[in-house]
């Protein structure tokens, strides 16, 4: 990997006086919570003297950024910082194209205040090209409390729970899945299923290894059987729903529940929701023992060589890594922080539970990275296999039908 030391650029270029230095940053955190915990990295850089340049790119997902960034790429004009996933990471620092904040993270000891699961989509090639913001949970249900209080009903710890509660939703006016229908919500649900009635063993070998026979198996198929269930507790008004009014529609009770990662709290949050009072943050059912999806958020850093725009790549990382800000993010995020080493007392419960469970789980080898959000697999595979996915989900295509889809269009795209 051709990674070129910010530091050490910064240090061959500079003139004696740094007049104006600056950070442009392009991503895809466009919701009321996602804006809110920007903010507190935009604060703190701002306040250091850097002029910080807000880029949106309106999409959840992502993969209408990922375009604006080829886009950018292909002009010669990478943004400073990128909102990148995963092995979308890997794949641009393999291009050479991604710089490092090596110097920084050692004076700082990033190395002793990161896992070895965000260190794995941050520290690439032993390079830190990208700067952790946050860890996500992505197996995950917001429930509304005062849809189970208007039934009656406790919150779901079994699939078959959970499948039973549909119809008396139904029956009392309540929509029992909040949902938007956009094929990389569909993704992040299925791996959630995959994880919850399938278990860690599975999910490795099926999403991980890209097993050719568990892509086909019965328990792919049972996996399968329960997104149809799923797919029969969503209104007809979904298609094409951003996330957030999704979940909005669990924060005003019209909807009983919404399977989304951990995002979804910061707009409960943004909303003034409390957990325990207003909502409950639960993971999925799991069938097979305990396992836990997760996703690193990080901001990657493309290669620059004006010292001022170098600078202000140098003070947008150390803001981000700053344990106040950590906290401040996360906060409004909905997620935990990236460090390990920060007193989580001024968190939620649903952030510390959440923290204890993926102290759990690292140590019970059942942390599994996310695949719908390219960490599993590369961009290719996923994609394939959210196309298989989301056709599955909007039609009456049988369970069999749809395991043999997904791994066919998985093998393709190999």
């Amino acid at each position: 990997m051709r990674a070129l030391s910010i530091t050490a650029l910064m240090l061959a270029t500079a003139s004696p006086a740094l007049a104006d230095p600056s950070v442009e940053v392009m991503h895809f955190w466009t919701s009321g919570g996602e804006a809110a915990a920007l903010g507190a990295v935009r604060d703190k850089v701002v306040a250091e003297g850097v002029t910080w340049t807000d880029a949106p790119v309106a999409g959840g997902g992502g993969d209408q950024a990922k375009t604006a960034l080829q886009a950018r790429i292909a002009s010669g004009n990478p943004p400073a910082a990128m909102l990148m996933l995963g092995q979308t990471i890997t794949d641009w620092a393999a291009e050479g194209m991604l710089g490092n904040v090596d110097a920084l993270a050692e004076a700082q000891g990033w190395d002793a205040a990161l896992p070895q699961a965000v260190k794995d989509w941050t520290k690439i090639d032993g390079h830190y090209v990208s700067v952790p913001t946050n860890v996500h949970r992505t197996d995950m249900i917001w429930a509304s409390k005062a849809a189970f209080d208007k039934i009656g009903a406790a919150y779901p710890t079994t699939w078959e729970e959970l499948n039973a509660l549909a119809p008396k939703f139904v029956e009392a006016g309540i929509i029992p899945l909040a949902h938007g229908g956009q094929a990389w919500q569909e993704a992040y649900m299925f791996e959630a299923v995959a994880a919850g009635v399938g278990g860690a063993d599975f999910y490795r070998k099926a999403l991980i290894d890209l097993d050719d026979a568990t892509l086909r198996g019965p328990e792919m198929v049972a996996v399968f059987t329960e997104m149809a269930a799923l797919r029969g507790m969503v209104d007809p008004n979904a298609a094409g729903r951003d996330w957030n009014l999704a979940s909005s529609m669990v924060i005003n009770g019209e909807a009983a529940m919404q399977i989304m990662g951990d995002w979804a709290k910061g707009e409960f949050t943004n909303a003034g929701k409390k957990p325990g009072d207003d909502y409950a943050c639960i993971p999925v059912p799991k069938a097979k023992g305990d396992a836990f999806v997760y996703l690193v958020n990080s901001l990657s850093l493309f290669t620059q060589t004006d010292p001022d725009l170098i600078k202000g790549q140098e003070v947008l990382a150390s803001a981000i890594m700053d344990p106040a800000v950590q906290i401040a993010f996360n906060q409004a995020k909905g997620a935990i922080p990236a460090r390990t080493d920060i007193d989580l007392s001024a968190m939620d419960a649903c952030a510390q539970a959440t923290s204890v469970a993926l102290k759990a789980n690292d140590a019970a080898g059942t942390a599994l990275p996310t695949f719908a959000g390219t960490h599993a697999a590369n961009a290719a595979v996923v994609g394939a296999a959210t196309d298989a996915i989301t056709a599955f989900f909007n039609s009456d295509q049988t369970p069999e039908e749809a395991a043999t889809a997904l791994a066919d269009a998985i093998a393709a795209a190999r």
